[in-house]
């Protein structure tokens, strides 16, 4: 089955990813899928919990264009030495058209794994900081409203509500399976690659 974006609040989204311990063939393919579906959606970065994946790895690409910039495939990242704070905008492939303020650190130093096993130790700032951090959240089960202050997240609840109705009406038809069901099927790849 293809992949595809999956939207708030599907309950893979809060999931906490597991790490990765084996990579193959079928693995590097999802992640060119998610390279793939990142570009189709306009995205500058796609984690695995938005396609659906209980799997702790991340696609960016902080130029957002096929062909252009630096195309990253990251597995089980770590976080060390955040430095400093900026607020910017930021938007999410999985609530799609909803944008708010997160202040996240200017730099940090990551620890993670590239697709085909080399470790990369590097420290990253600014906007790539920015979407591995981001992607990261994603991974722990964090959106990026969760970030936000109290006063701007509840200025956004209108337009998280359009989505939990849309969602919860599409499960009361049996267009999406119940949540319960959708955490049940996280196994298959936990077991195979965790």
């Amino acid at each position: 089955m293809p992949l595809e974006v999956i939207h708030y609040p599907h309950p893979t989204l809060r999931y906490v990813s597991k790490p990765i311990r084996k990579v193959d063939a079928e693995l590097k393919q999802i992640a060119q899928e998610m390279l793939d579906l990142m570009y189709e959606h306009n995205g500058v970065g796609l984690a695995a919990n938005q396609v659906d994946l209980p799997l702790r790895m991340f696609v960016a690409n902080p130029t957002g264009q096929r062909g252009e910039g630096e195309e990253y495939v990251i597995l089980n990242p770590e976080v060390q030495r955040p430095k400093g704070n900026e607020t910017s905008s930021e938007g999410c492939l999985s609530i799609p058209g909803v944008t708010g303020e997160v202040i996240r650190p200017k730099s940090i130093r990551i620890s993670a794994y590239d697709i085909n096993g080399n470790a990369i130790d590097t420290t990253i700032e600014g906007f790539l900081a920015r979407v591995f951090l981001h992607e990261i959240d994603h991974l722990d089960g964090m959106m990026f409203f969760d970030r936000m202050k109290d006063q701007s997240r509840q200025d956004l609840l209108p337009e998280l509500e359009e989505f939990e109705t849309d969602f919860r009406s599409k499960q009361s038809t049996g267009a999406i399976p119940s949540d319960e069901e959708l955490v049940a099927r996280l196994s298959k790849w936990t077991d195979k690659y965790c």
